[in-house]
């Protein structure tokens, strides 16, 4: 397949021969030539006059067809640039300037489409803000103590028994001289210890809305340090102040959690680091782990888990944008465009 650069270098190499034999039989025809040998003895520069002429020809020809690709070029990728900086959340700041109608005709319609990509984030942004503030009351008053009961009689029963459990097989392990029983207590020791961390993941879900009150920085700062103090992984955090509607970072923290609570239950992982930035009209929230990995495609289609974060996601204008490899761990970074609520050009 050719590009724009050879199709307009070709094109324009074509277009000066053609010319050149046009404007050569109109000559031929008004001033017949008696002797054509003339033309080939006769020498510009060391070559036949015939030569050098289909020489310069060409080259003016080609440069002219290489200039105009060069241009067409250069707009094909500022558009496709454009388009992928919408896809990502981002916004052009200004058209630029050129001189074509047709081009400004198209960069107008690039306008359009970002406008209309804005005001359709806005409205989805503005209605899960609105929902969540007006459901929030009703939600909390139906499931909160029915979630503190049943996060209290998980925590206070199983989980505290298996970690005796554990404790006490720990203990017989180091006192057991055979090694095939050793190995089977190790065995069980690990499994009651991956119970641990899934019914840490349970309980988590248990949790009533963690945000009520706190910014999404302070929430996301007391979910990790509270899993800190109670799970093997070593869990690291970086976050800045993003300042986002309370809908928006009520759908940030529950990706949060899902995501947590999937490496808690499937990742193996000894590692967790956490980061949300705001940078470029967007706040990013990544989580990163060094787990087992998983394959996204296989793994997409029937969890529910990575379903629900990417409806979260969708409902809010953001994208995510999830890539792991066995063996290699899991990333998933959100990016969610920031949208002023009054003053700004799209109104």
């Amino acid at each position: 397949m050719k590009t724009i650069l050879q199709r307009s270098f070709v094109v324009g190499i074509f277009s000066s021969l053609i010319l050149l034999l046009l404007l050569s039989a109109v000559y031929i025809v008004t001033f017949p030539v008696d002797d054509w040998s003339v033309l080939w003895q006769e020498k510009i520069v060391e070559l036949p006059f015939l030569l050098f002429v289909v020489i310069i020809t060409t080259a003016v020809g080609g440069s002219f067809g290489l200039a105009e690709g060069l241009f067409w070029k250069k707009q094909l990728t500022a558009m496709d640039k454009a388009f992928a900086d919408m896809k990502q959340g981002s916004w052009l700041s200004e058209k630029p300037q050129v001189s074509l109608e047709e081009i400004q005709a198209l960069w107008a319609g690039v306008n359009d489409i970002q406008t209309y990509i804005y005001n359709q984030t806005k409205l989805a942004q503005k209605m899960t803000n609105e929902r969540v503030e007006d459901q929030e009351k009703e939600i909390e008053r139906v499931i909160s103590e029915e979630r503190n009961r049943l996060a209290r009689e998980l925590h206070d029963s199983v989980s505290q028994e298996l970690f005796a459990a554990s404790m006490m097989i720990s203990a017989m392990t180091e006192q057991n001289k055979e090694k095939s029983a050793a190995v089977q207590l190790k065995q069980i020791e690990t499994m009651i210890q991956q119970s641990q961390l899934e019914m840490r993941a349970l309980l988590l879900h248990l949790r009533p809305a963690a945000l009520k009150g706190k910014s999404l920085q302070e929430g996301m700062r007391q979910l990790l340090a509270e899993l800190k103090q109670k799970v093997p992984i070593e869990i690291a955090w970086k976050m800045d102040e993003v300042g986002l509607e309370k809908g928006i970072e009520d759908h940030l923290f529950r990706i949060l959690q899902e995501s947590v609570s999937n490496t808690l239950r499937h990742s193996k992982a000894h590692s967790l680091d956490v980061l949300l930035i705001k940078a470029e009209g967007q706040v990013i929230m990544r989580v990163i782990d060094d787990g087992v990995g998983f394959t996204v495609e296989t793994s997409q289609s029937g969890s529910y888990g990575l379903q629900n974060m990417k409806e979260r996601a969708a409902e809010v204008g953001a994208s995510i944008k999830i890539i792991s490899l066995p063996g290699k761990g899991t990333r998933l970074e959100v990016r969610v465009p920031v949208i002023e609520s009054e003053g700004d050009e799209y109104d």
